[in-house]
C-alpha cells in the first residue's frame, strides 16, 4: 500500500467514524428527550443517554468502520474504547466550559465553543479507537499480550469476511 493510499484509507476511516458519531448523537438526544418527557431528571437521563450512545458507537465502529470487533478480544476492545471516549468527552466538556467562560472574541460564543470542544473530542476519540481499541495491532492489546508472551493478531480492515470466522468468532457483517 502506497503512502497516498494509506492516507486515503485513514481519511475514509475518519469520515466513517464521524458518521457513526452522528448516529451516537441521534441515539443520545433521542434517549435524553424520551427520558425527560417521561419525567426523569435531565442530569440523570443524560448519563444514561451518553452511556447508551457510547455502546452503540462502539458496536458500529467495531463492526462497520474498523471491522475488527472480535468476540475473544471484545472486553479489552470495549474497555479501551470506553476509556479513550471518556477522555475525549472529558476534554470536550472542559474545553467548552473554558471557552465560554473566557472573554476571547468568537471562541467564547457557545456554538464556537461547542464546535471546538466537539472537534477535539472527535480527534481524541478517533485516535483512541484507531490505536487502542481497534488498531491494526491494537497497541494496548498488543502490549498486554506481549506481557503475557503472546502476539496479537492484526485486525482485518480491508476485504470481505464471513459473519463468523472459524476462529473464536468475529462479530457482525463485513461491509
Amino acid at each position: 500500500m502506497t503512502f497516498t493510499d494509506q492516507h486515503r484509507r485513514e481519511a475514509g476511516l475518519a469520515l466513517k467514524f464521524g458518521a457513526v458519531g452522528c448516529i451516537g448523537f441521534i441515539t443520545d438526544t433521542t434517549i435524553l428527550k424520551i427520558g425527560v418527557a417521561a419525567g426523569f431528571a435531565p442530569a440523570a437521563v443524560r448519563i444514561v443517554s451518553l452511556l447508551v450512545a457510547m455502546q452503540v458507537t462502539f458496536l458500529v465502529n467495531g463492526l462497520v468502520v474498523f471491522r475488527c470487533l472480535d468476540a475473544r478480544r471484545a472486553p479489552r476492545q470495549w474497555a479501551c474504547y470506553m476509556g479513550s471516549n471518556g477522555v475525549g468527552n472529558f476534554c470536550n466538556y472542559w474545553i467548552f466550559l473554558g471557552l465560554i467562560s473566557s472573554d476571547l472574541p468568537i471562541v467564547s460564543g457557545k456554538l464556537a465553543a461547542l464546535a471546538i470542544g466537539s472537534l477535539t473530542a472527535w480527534a481524541i476519540n478517533f485516535i483512541g479507537a484507531r490505536i487502542f481499541a481497534f488498531g491494526e495491532k491494537g497497541l494496548l492489546i498488543s502490549l498486554m499480550n506481549r506481557a503475557r508472551g503472546r502476539v496479537c493478531e492484526p485486525c482485518a480492515t480491508e476485504g470481505p469476511a464471513p459473519l463468523v470466522s472459524a476462529r473464536v468468532g468475529r462479530l457482525g457483517p463485513r461491509l
